[in-house]
């Protein structure tokens, strides 16, 4: 018999599929990685799967992978040529982000971001941790939120600890499947711990001495919240872009993308070209600087200290 459902968790061997009225524990048919998959993990959570059911042990056997809406990729490590798929089928990604304990960079934001609109998912920026901040930490919130809601996304500024604008997180959800994702020790577990009280997910204290998180979220894994999902993901420390072609990286960069076609060349990589309305654009700081420096660190995809060596 043929059964359908989706993947909720992802163990790297195991995967767990639930349908309608049943949630199973399957694997992968052998010689399914061979067929031209070349991300480290060729089920992702959200995938709508066809598996058989083995009735000695009522474990899964999972031959087909329908076809995605979207989903989010990132490479595997720095150097590596692979990818690994965060999750798919998504109506929405959160990425959360903190000023200090951890600090998040804009470069990792911006990276999110392009990732997000390459693959059609809208992205949203939650900045936690409001109830720890002084008055220079508000302002930089402030500005960056200003910057990216100029730009067309949703940004929400929230405190788990002190349950601040978690009702417009709620909002946000209902009846939608959404990726949370960000740097460890942002508070993505903690988030849905208060959003779906009695899942109890793990969470850590950031370490006094590195003011980085620790690695809490092992597996990523779909939780109900209300009428609606969140996919939780392990915390990263980069995100590593994947096939996305140098002449078309400003595409996914909305405030060059609704100007490129002002530039004199069709292909116009807005470094080096005569006739560019990026470059015009961003001497009458029309642009922002950090945006366009970030743009340039993804064209070389070079020594960012914020992209090394992905998982914790």
């Amino acid at each position: 018999m043929i059964n359908t459902g989706v993947v909720t968790k992802s163990t790297g061997s195991w995967y767990y599929v639930k349908t309608k009225t049943e949630a199973f524990s399957c694997k992968l048919k052998g010689k399914f990685r061979l067929h031209g998959i070349k991300s480290t993990n060729p089920i992702a959570v959200g995938d709508i799967v066809e598996f058989t059911i083995n009735a000695e042990d009522n474990t899964g056997v999972i031959y087909k992978i329908n076809d995605r809406k979207n989903y989010i990729i990132r490479k595997s490590t720095n150097l590596s040529k692979q990818a690994h798929i965060l999750a798919s089928n998504i109506d929405y990604a959160f990425l959360v982000a903190t000023i200090k304990q951890p600090k998040t960079y804009t470069e990792f934001i911006d990276r999110f971001l392009v990732t997000c609109e390459a693959n059609n998912i809208e992205g949203a920026i939650i900045f936690n941790k409001i109830d720890i901040y002084n008055e220079e930490d508000n302002e930089q919130v402030s500005q960056l939120m200003d910057l990216y809601q100029n730009i067309g996304y949703k940004c929400i500024k929230i405190s788990v600890e002190d349950e601040i604008n978690i009702n417009e997180i709620e909002s946000l959800i209902e009846e939608k499947i959404i990726v949370i994702s960000g740097n460890s020790g942002v508070g993505k577990s903690s988030l849905i711990n208060l959003l779906q009280p009695g899942l109890n997910l793990k969470t850590n204290e950031v370490s006094d001495s590195s003011q980085k998180g620790k690695h809490t979220t092992t597996f990523a894994e779909m939780h109900p919240i209300g009428n609606g999902y969140i996919i939780d993901t392990p915390g990263i420390k980069g995100f590593g872009l994947i096939d996305i072609e140098t002449v078309k990286l400003s595409h996914y960069f909305p405030e060059m993308n609704s100007i490129r076609d002002k530039c004199k060349f069709n292909d116009c990589t807005h470094t080096h070209e005569p006739g560019c309305a990026v470059k015009t654009a961003l001497e009458n700081n029309e642009i922002s600087m950090q945006r366009y420096k970030n743009y340039l660190s993804m064209l070389e995809d070079g020594d960012s200290p914020y992209r090394l060596d992905i998982f914790k």
